[in-house]
């Protein structure tokens, strides 16, 4: 973060200065905020969220004590002595409104990047494409709601020069005011499928949806979608942008090699030229999702070579088709989270990659699916035996996958699979975070 006055950063919040007749109000905050008295950098800024069934205002103590430099807070009466605080209506409010006007402080250009599937493996694409040129801040984990984003555009350094930020949604709406926040001057729509059916009710809905980063764009904007995106044509309409359809127009892969470590591709940029690039993960999307980030890329000025670069020497977050070998079983980790379309596309990689083992996918529930689920898994179950892949489910809803294995706990599945797969033998492990499919593998094929 910036460094600026605590007077600058409270009217900022239209916030009300309270402790700070010995010059608080000159304070000058440059660590950053925090919203957890677990982890407060010396000096920043905290602020106390109050929510159904937590409130921060009972921890003002401690996050003093923690080494915050002031607080923000809606109630004054656990105030602690001796500290500078400013008050503001609702500290949610205020952190979003803060995030709002040290993006446009800031002045650096902005990728957000929303969408079903493959948001954080193109984020991690991007972030590295750029990181060939510039200095890049980018959403860390999953900090990508209405409170992550806040703390990942408050992250930013004074020398970053660009941001990369991934945008999240589960209810209708929920992009919008993200798009407030973060001002985007490239939007990244990965693909619209079928995650949150349940709260958004059709799948036109959630396209709708996201296709509010492309309607957040100004004329100056560029919006990058998959080719392939059956929604390509209503974001287009939707936006004064400039619209990049990656994978058969000016940014697309030719001559796919695919491989059990990744794939390797000629990446043609119509503007740049054609160059050999490999990607270390396997999968036909997380090309398109490479492709994406290569047009990020372009659109920011790096050469194809920086591209390439960026591409090959990328690391996705952990549980994204991460692979690695246990007792000779090349075990595929794509456990981060599972909705249908990025099912899917995990099974078609596991039956795409060579070698002649048995290929087993371990798949748990899928989450928010509503009325959807049943028709959602019997399709799934019916995929998995068309690519003749062996299939062990976990839990109970998992159960109408139609496996041939089903186990109600991850121990269960776990003994069989460690009993069950031999060397040579590839086994993916999927599922929503509920299912927590980590344990079944981490159990099955310790490191």
């Amino acid at each position: 973060m910036k460094p600026y006055s605590l007077k600058q950063l409270a009217s900022a919040m239209n916030g009300t200065l309270l402790q700070c007749e010995q010059g608080g109000g000159d304070l000058v905050v440059s660590t950053g905020v925090s919203t957890d008295t677990r982890s407060i950098p010396n000096g920043a800024l905290f602020f106390a969220l109050k929510g159904e069934n937590f409130d921060a205002h009972n921890f003002l103590a401690q996050a003093a004590q923690s080494g915050a430099g002031a607080l923000v807070i809606q109630d004054a009466a656990n105030l602690p002595a001796d500290i500078p605080a400013v008050l503001v209506n609702d500290a949610l409010e205020a952190l979003q409104a803060l995030a709002k006007w040290y993006r446009a402080e800031l002045g650096i250009p902005v990728i957000a990047i929303t969408g079903s599937n493959g948001k954080t493996s193109t984020k991690d694409f991007t972030k590295n494409v750029l990181s060939q040129k510039f200095r890049v801040n980018a959403t860390l984990g999953n900090l990508n709601n209405h409170i992550g984003l806040p703390l990942t555009v408050l992250a930013t350094a004074a020398d970053d020069e660009v941001g990369v930020f991934e945008m999240g949604m589960n209810h209708s709406g929920e992009l919008a005011p993200l798009c407030e926040i973060g001002q985007p001057n490239v939007s990244i729509i990965t693909n619209v499928g079928t995650a949150h059916i349940e709260h958004m009710g059709s799948r036109a809905a959630i396209g709708l949806e996201k296709g509010t980063l492309a309607r957040a764009l100004d004329a100056d904007g560029t919006l990058l979608v998959p080719s392939e995106c059956d929604y390509l044509d209503d974001f287009r309409a939707s936006t004064p942008a400039k619209v990049i359809a990656v994978g058969d127009g000016s940014v697309r892969a030719e001559n796919v090699v695919p491989g059990e470590a990744g794939s390797t591709f000629d990446l043609v940029i119509d503007d740049l030229g054609s160059i050999p690039t490999s990607i270390g993960v396997a999968g036909k999307h997380m090309v398109s999702n490479a492709l994406l980030a290569a047009g990020a890329g372009a659109v920011l000025g790096l050469s194809l070579e920086q591209i390439s670069a960026g591409l090959q020497t990328a690391e996705l977050t952990s549980g994204r088709l991460r692979q690695f070998q246990s007792g000779g079983v090349t075990v595929i980790d794509d456990t981060y989270n599972a909705n249908p379309e990025s099912v899917i596309a995990a099974l078609e990689t596991l039956a795409n990659l060579p070698g002649g083992g048995r290929r087993t996918a371990a798949l748990g529930v899928m989450a928010e699916l509503g009325d959807h689920a049943t028709e959602a898994y019997a399709r799934i179950g019916q995929i998995a035996r068309d690519l003749n892949l062996q299939l062990v489910t976990v839990g109970e809803e998992a159960l109408t996958y139609g496996s041939d294995h089903h186990f109600q706990t991850p121990e269960e599945a776990a003994q069989w699979l460690s009993e069950n797969t031999t060397s040579g033998d590839i086994v993916l492990f999927k599922g929503s975070r509920l299912a927590a499919m980590e344990k079944v593998m981490n159990h099955a094929f310790p490191l």
